[in-house]
């Protein structure tokens, strides 16, 4: 069996909090973890909350890369989803390396199962 898709569930932790609170290190670091995964970038938005925190995500040809950050826990939520050739690995080293994470753990999820259609 395959799928559609594949979506990986990344948590940083013992992260530098300034990173995590700063709107423009947040949305530079997330756009070059795509450039180095080979995506195709579309476009991309994130949003700075009060009194800290980014949210936001960058939308690939293949699908998107999210981020949700708690700069008060040290702590980033990661999902990177694509249904084409990506190197996912190498995308997530470049978060965990902006936000010198000292802990990472990762969920792998296949979306979409492709099953044989019955005629």
């Amino acid at each position: 069996m395959t799928a559609l898709g594949h979506h990986l569930l990344a948590e940083f932790t013992g992260c530098d909090p300034a990173a995590l609170s700063d709107l423009e290190r947040v949305t530079s670091a997330m756009l070059r973890a795509a450039e180095a995964s080979g995506a195709t970038i579309v476009t991309h938005s994130f949003h700075h909350f009060s009194p800290y925190g980014v949210s936001g995500a960058v939308i690939i040809a293949e699908s998107h890369l999210a981020i949700h950050t708690w700069p008060e826990h040290g702590f980033a939520a990661v999902d990177f989803f694509s249904c084409g050739e990506v190197d996912m690995d190498r995308g997530l080293a470049v978060l965990k390396a902006a936000f010198a994470a000292t802990g990472e753990t990762r969920m792998a999820l296949e979306r979409g199962p492709l099953r044989p259609v019955k005629a």
